[in-house]
C-alpha cells in the first residue's frame, strides 16, 4: 500500500446477503466446482490469452489475485450469496494519479444469475472506489452480443461510451467490445443507494 492508495487488503464489503470478500485458497473445491458446471455459459465473456499460455494453477492463481491487491493494483473479490460462492468480481487496472480510475469485470454462477447479484455488487464495489478508494471513473467494457450484462449496465445507468474494436481476446480472436463509464460526480450519493431506490436488490 502506497500513501496515495488507502486500501487495506485483504478487506470485505457487505449488503444483505451478499459479501464480496478475497479468494482463499480453501475455496479451490467449490470454486472449481462452479466453474466446471458453468464453463459453456461463460466461455463466450471471458478473456482468453492470444499465444495459448497455460492457466496457472489455482494456488498460483490466489497468489497472484493476493499480490495485486497488496500492490494496490486490483481489488479482487469473491461474490458470496447466502453462504455460497456465486462468482467474483474484480476492480482491475487501477491507475492512481491525475486519472484516479478503474475497470471492473465479474463472472457469476448461472444459477444465481437474475436475481440482482451482479448489480448489487457492482454497485458495492463503484461506492467503495469512489467513496473510500478515492477513484474518480469506473468503467465496464461488455461485448455487444452479452445481453445479461448489458442490462446490468443499464439498470445501473453507467454511460455508453462507445465501440472499442478488438479489445479484448475471446474465444481464439479478438472481440469488440461497448464500453460504459460513471465517474463519482454523477452519483454523488452513491450507486448502491440509487440501485436501491429504484427498486433494485437480492431477490
Amino acid at each position: 500500500m502506497t500513501a496515495e492508495w488507502p486500501v487495506r487488503w485483504p478487506l470485505t464489503l457487505t449488503e444483505d446477503r451478499l459479501l464480496l470478500r478475497p479468494l482463499h485458497r480453501r475455496d479451490q473445491r467449490a470454486w472449481e466446482e462452479v466453474r466446471r458446471v458453468n464453463a459453456e455459459w461463460l466461455a463466450p465473456w471471458e478473456a482468453t490469452s492470444p499465444t495459448g499460455e497455460p492457466p496457472s494453477t489455482f494456488r498460483e492463481y490466489v497468489r497472484a489475485l493476493e499480490r495485486q491487491a497488496r500492490e494496490g493494483r486490483a481489488l479482487p473479490f469473491v461474490m458470496e450469496l447466502d453462504g455460497l460462492l456465486a462468482g467474483q468480481l474484480t476492480v482491475s487496472s487501477i491507475t492512481r494519479g491525475s486519472f484516479c480510475s478503474a475497470t471492473i469485470g465479474y463472472w457469476v454462477d448461472r444459477r444465481a444469475a437474475g436475481r440482482g447479484v451482479v448489480p448489487t455488487a457492482v454497485a458495492m464495489a463503484c461506492d467503495f472506489c469512489w467513496f473510500e478508494a478515492g477513484l474518480h471513473r469506473i468503467e465496464i467494457n461488455i461485448r455487444p452480443e452479452n445481453g445479461p450484462s448489458l442490462r446490468v449496465v443499464e439498470k445501473l445507468g453507467f454511460r455508453d461510451e462507445g465501440l472499442r474494436r478488438r479489445l479484448l481476446h475471446i474465444q481464439g480472436d479478438w472481440r469488440d467490445h461497448r464500453s460504459f463509464a460513471l465517474t463519482a460526480e454523477e452519483v454523488p450519493g452513491g450507486l448502491l443507494r440509487r440501485w436501491r431506490a429504484a427498486g433494485g436488490g437480492l431477490r
